[in-house]
C-alpha cells in the first residue's frame, strides 16, 4: 500500500507541475472531460447540469454506445470496468440483476446506492428495503451516472451515493426512426431488442421492447426476460415540457442454487437444484415537468410510483441436502413459497436558482421529496411438489404476512459559490423525516397467530456537507466530505424467530463520505482521475446472546441491535490514454487506448462486539470478543480492471481483464468453507474478456463478444439463502453474435 500511495503523489506532482507550466491561459469552465478515441467512453458530469449541482463531487458517466461490451446479457464486469471501486456480484449468467457497490461497499443489489432511473427511484423501498431488483436492459442505455458518497444531499443518503440509469431518447430531428438488434450466443440464448423513435417540434417519442431467453451455462438454469418502455414528451414551447414514461418488466429465471466447494471443483457447471424459480414482475411510471422561468430560475417535478411483486419458489434447505424424493411422501418436498408486493408514490421537486454575487455566477440548487412506501411479505407458504413455475400454495395463509410501511418527507439545499475564477466550494444541508412501521403475523403455532409486536421508528435526521474544486488548466482538484446514514431495514425490525429480540432503541447507521482526488486531461489524449477516500459506517447492527433478565442462571436469547462501527479507505484511480494519438499516428492507423481502473481498499471494523455461547442450562456461558481489526466482509482488498481498445473507422475492439483479489464472506474471517459452503474465503480471480463491433452501410452493425476467454473457474459470492445456499460460480466461457440496424 505504501508503495502505491508514493506511485499516486508522485504522479499528482507531476501534473501539477506540468499542468501550472502550461497554465498561462484564462480558467474556462470545460465540458465533460474525457479522452478523445473513436468514441467518448467515459467522462464526467459538468458543474452544474440541469438542476443539479455536482461541483466537487466524484463522480463518472458510462456512455453505453461508445463501450465494446456484451450489451446484451448486462455484463457488469465489462460495463463497469472503467470507474475505479466497483465490486460485482453474479448470481447467474441471465443478467436480469445488476449487483454493484463501490469502496467496499456490498453489491447487494446495489441496495447500498440510491438506484434511479432517469432520475427516479426504481428500487423496492429506498429506506426499508432497498434493493435493485430491476434493472434496464443496457441495449436500452444511453449513459450510466456514478455519484459517490457526495450525491447524499441531493438524492438521499446512502452510502454509496447515486447510480442512476439514463435511457435513450430519439435525439436526430427525424418523424420516425426505428433500431433493431438481435444475438444468439451460448446455451441457447436469443435476444431481440427493437426500438421505435421520433423527434419533432413539438413531440419527442421513443419506445422499446427487449425479449431474451436461455438455458443458461449452468444445469437448471433457463430463463425468460421481458422489458417495456414507453416515453412521450411534449413541448409545451421553448421553456416549458411535459413527458411520461412507463416500464414493465417480467421474468422467470430458474435457479441453480449454490454448490460446496467440493462440489465447484469437481463440475461448477452442476446443480442440485430443479424445482427453484424467482421472478420480479415490475412496474415503473413517472410524470415530468421541466420549466425555465426565467434565465436565473429553472426547475423539475417528478411524480413517480412503482408497483411490483418479488415471488420466490423452492427447496430451501442446505446444498448439502439433496432435492430427490421423499421415501414418506413418495413424492418430492413441498417447496415454500415467499412474496413480496410493492406499492411505492413519491414526488420531488428540484430548483435551480441562478444569481450573481461578488461580480461572480453563482448557483443554488434546493428541493423537496415526499414519498411513501407500502410492502406486503408472505413468507414460508406451502407450495406445491412440483418443478414449473407456480406461487400456489396449498394452506389458506401464509405462516408469515407483514406489512411495512415507510412515509419520508425530505429538503435540501446545495450552493456554488464560485469564490474566484479557479475555486469553487459548495457546501448544503439536507434534513429527512422517516418513518417506518411494521405489523402483521409473525408466524403461526399449529392454527394460532403469533402477532408481531408492533413497531414504528420515526427519525429527524440533518446532514451536512460540503464540497471544494480548484482547477489548473485542463485538470482541477477536489474534495468532498459528506455525512450519510442508512435506515433501519425491514429485516432489522424482524425477529427471525419467537424468541428473539429487537433492542426498541435501534439506530440508523451513521458515518460520512470524504474524498480527495486530482483529475483532468493532459495534451488531449490523457485522462485521469486519482485520488483518496474515507468511510466511516457507525451503528453496524448484528446479533449477540444475552441472558434473560441478565440472570446467568436462566436461558439465553438472541439480541439484535446496533454493536459497532467498521471503516473502509483506500486509494482508487482511472485512467484513458491513446496510444497513437500521444505519437501522432492515429490519422493514419486509426485509435489505440490503453484504459484501466484501479483500486485499493481496506475495510475493517473499529469495534463490534460478538458473543458464542457454550455449554447446555443450567451450565450456559456466554462468551464476549470484538471483531476489532477484522476484515469486512465480502470486500475485495484490490479491484483491477485493465483493456485496450482499439478502433478505425466503422471497427472496433475491446480486449480487458479484471483482477479481483480474495474475499472473505463472513465478519470473523473464517478462512475455510464449512460444509454448507455459506461461509469461507473466496479465493482471487482473473477473467479476460473480448468484444468487438463492425458498423458498415451506416446503418447496419455485427457485434460479437466472447465472455471469459481463458474459461477461468471462479466465483464472486456465496449465499446463505437466495439463490440457494452454497457458492455460486461465476459463469463460464460463452459468446454473443448478433446484427443491428436503425434507419431514420
Amino acid at each position: 500500500m505504501k508503495y502505491s500511495l508514493l506511485l499516486l503523489f508522485s504522479f499528482i506532482l507531476f501534473n501539477v507541475l506540468n499542468a501550472q507550466k502550461k497554465d498561462t491561459t484564462p480558467v474556462m469552465n470545460l465540458a465533460p472531460v474525457s479522452v478523445e478515441s473513436k468514441r467518448v467512453a467515459l467522462e464526467r458530469l459538468r458543474e452544474v447540469e440541469g438542476v443539479s449541482i455536482y461541483a466537487g463531487k466524484k463522480n463518472e458517466v458510462i456512455n453505453i454506445a461508445s463501450i465494446d461490451a456484451n450489451l446484451v446479457a448486462n455484463n457488469s464486469r465489462q460495463i463497469f470496468s472503467r470507474v475505479a471501486g466497483v465490486s460485482i456480484w453474479e448470481n447467474d449468467g441471465s443478467g436480469v440483476q445488476i449487483s454493484v457497490g463501490v469502496r467496499g461497499l456490498s453489491p447487494n443489489r446495489s441496495w447500498e446506492f440510491n438506484t434511479r432511473q432517469n432520475g427516479y427511484d426504481i428500487s423496492s423501498d429506498v429506506f426499508g428495503y432497498p434493493e435493485a431488483y430491476y434493472n434496464p436492459p443496457m441495449e436500452a442505455v444511453e449513459k450510466i451516472q456514478i455519484v459517490r458518497g457526495g450525491a447524499s444531499l441531493q438524492y438521499g443518503s446512502q452510502f454509496g451515493g447515486l447510480l442512476n440509469y439514463v435511457l435513450k431518447r430519439e435525439t436526430q430531428n427525424k418523424p420516425f426512426a426505428y433500431q433493431t438488434q438481435n444475438s444468439i450466443g451460448s446455451y441457447g440464448m436469443l435476444s431481440s431488442f427493437n426500438a421505435i423513435g421520433s423527434n419533432t417540434n413539438k413531440c419527442n417519442s421513443y419506445a422499446y421492447h427487449h425479449i431474451r431467453k436461455g438455458n443458461g451455462w449452468r444445469e437448471n438454469g433457463q430463463y425468460q426476460v421481458s422489458n417495456s418502455h414507453a416515453f412521450i414528451q411534449y413541448k409545451i414551447n421553448a421553456k416549458n415540457s411535459i413527458s411520461v414514461e412507463y416500464t414493465h418488466m417480467d421474468y422467470q429465471v430458474q435457479q441453480s442454487g449454490g454448490l460446496t466447494d467440493n462440489h465447484f471443483a469437481s463440475n461448477h457447471q452442476q446443480s442440485f437444484r430443479k424445482r427453484n424459480w424467482f421472478s420480479t414482475p415490475w412496474n415503473l411510471a413517472a410524470i415530468s415537468f421541466d420549466s425555465k422561468l426565467s434565465e436565473s430560475v429553472s426547475f423539475n417535478v417528478k411524480l413517480f410510483g412503482l408497483l411490483a411483486e418479488r415471488n420466490s419458489i423452492g427447496f430451501t434447505a442446505s446444498s448439502l441436502i439433496n432435492d430427490t424424493i421423499n421415501k414418506t411422501l413418495n413424492d418430492y418436498n413441498n417447496r415454500q413459497v415467499d412474496r413480496d408486493f410493492y406499492k411505492n408514490i413519491g414526488l420531488e421537486w428540484r430548483g435551480l436558482y441562478h444569481y450573481q454575487l461578488f461580480h461572480r455566477n453563482q448557483n443554488l440548487a434546493f428541493g423537496t421529496r415526499i414519498y411513501q412506501a407500502n410492502t406486503i411479505r408472505k413468507q414460508r407458504g406451502k407450495g406445491d411438489a412440483g418443478f414449473d413455475y407456480s406461487t400456489n400454495i396449498l394452506t389458506g395463509k401464509y405462516p408469515t404476512e407483514l406489512d411495512f410501511t415507510t412515509k419520508n418527507l425530505a429538503f435540501f439545499v446545495e450552493n456554488l459559490f464560485q469564490i474566484t475564477d479557479r475555486c469553487s466550494i459548495t457546501p448544503g444541508l439536507r434534513y429527512e423525516h422517516i418513518n417506518s412501521a411494521m405489523e402483521g403475523r409473525l408466524s403461526m403455532t399449529g392454527n394460532t397467530d403469533i402477532e408481531a409486536t408492533p413497531n414504528s421508528v420515526a427519525r429527524n435526521i440533518v446532514l451536512a456537507g460540503v464540497g471544494i474544486n480548484y482547477k489548473l488548466a485542463t485538470t482541477d482538484f477536489y474534495a468532498n466530505l459528506s455525512q450519510a446514514f442508512r435506515p433501519v431495514l425491514f429485516s432489522d425490525l424482524t425477529p427471525a424467530a419467537t424468541t428473539d429480540v429487537i433492542d426498541q432503541n435501534l439506530k440508523d447507521a451513521t458515518g460520512f463520505n470524504a474524498d480527495f482526488g486530482y483529475r483532468g486531461t493532459v495534451t488531449n489524449y490523457l485522462s485521469f482521475d486519482v485520488g483518496l477516500f474515507y468511510i466511516q459506517y457507525n451503528n453496524r447492527i448484528g446479533t449477540i446472546r444475552k441472558f434473560i433478565d441478565d440472570d446467568a442462571n436462566k436461558s439465553t436469547y438472541q439480541f439484535r441491535s446496533n454493536l459497532g462501527k467498521s471503516s473502509n479507505k483506500g486509494v482508487e484511480a482511472s485512467f484513458d490514454l491513446n496510444i497513437f494519438k500521444a505519437i501522432k499516428l492515429k490519422e493514419q492507423i486509426g485509435s489505440l487506448n490503453i484504459f484501466g481502473s484501479l483500486a485499493f481498499i481496506d475495510a475493517t471494523y473499529k469495534d463490534f462486539k460478538l458473543t458464542s455461547v457454550s455449554g447446555a442450562p443450567p451450565n450456559v456461558s456466554i462468551k464476549e470478543d470484538n471483531l476489532q481489526g477484522k476484515k469486512v466482509e465480502n470486500t475485495p482488498s484490490q479491484i483491477h480492471n485493465l483493456g485496450f481498445t482499439y478502433a478505425k473507422k466503422g471497427f472496433s475492439a475491446t480486449i480487458q481483464t479484471r483482477i479481483n483479489s480474495q474475499v472473505f464472506t463472513d465478519a470473523t474471517n473464517t478462512d475455510a468453507p464449512n460444509a454448507a459452503a455459506t461461509i469461507g474465503k473466496i479465493d482471487r480471480y482473473q477473467v479476460y474478456d473480448f468484444s468487438a463491433e463492425y458498423k458498415f452501410l451506416h446503418h447496419y452493425n455485427v457485434k460479437f463478444s466472447l465472455n471469459n476467454c481463458a474459461n477461468t473457474k471462479y466465483a464472486t459470492r456465496r449465499a446463505g439463502g437466495y439463490p440457494g445456499p452454497g457458492l455460486l460460480p461465476g459463469e463460464a466461457r460463452t459468446f454473443i453474435v448478433g446484427i443491428g440496424m436503425k434507419l431514420m
